[in-house]
């Protein structure tokens, strides 16, 4: 599966540290993306995003992906969220017992 994620006013710097970040998850690939605005815009980042990858939707990658996006979209929100609500979704629906309390009585 692959995402483009764009951050919204996030420095070149830190669209480093996330690209570095998540290139630890393993399996996980990521790069920067151009900038793709004609005219310069001071108040813009240097770069257009940056695409994630990862050959292996297993819950823990897709939860520690939600994770690192999640913390990093507090500070830079994502101009689409639905990117991160997809990747938790994933992770939801390869584990379902995540997230919910279990019943030690129940059959």
């Amino acid at each position: 599966m692959n995402y483009d994620l764009e951050f919204m006013n996030m420095p070149l710097a830190v669209y480093r540290e996330v690209v570095a970040h998540v290139r630890q998850v393993e399996g996980v690939t990521a790069q920067l993306l151009p900038q793709r605005a004609t005219t310069f815009d001071y108040t813009q980042s240097q770069v257009g995003g940056l695409t994630l990858g990862h050959s292996d939707p297993s819950p823990d990658i897709c939860q520690r992906l939600g994770q690192i996006l999640a913390y990093y979209g507090d500070r830079y929100p994502l101009r689409d969220p639905s990117c991160l609500q997809q990747i938790q979704q994933t992770a939801q629906a390869l584990n379902p017992a995540q997230g919910r309390e279990t019943d030690p009585a129940a059959p």
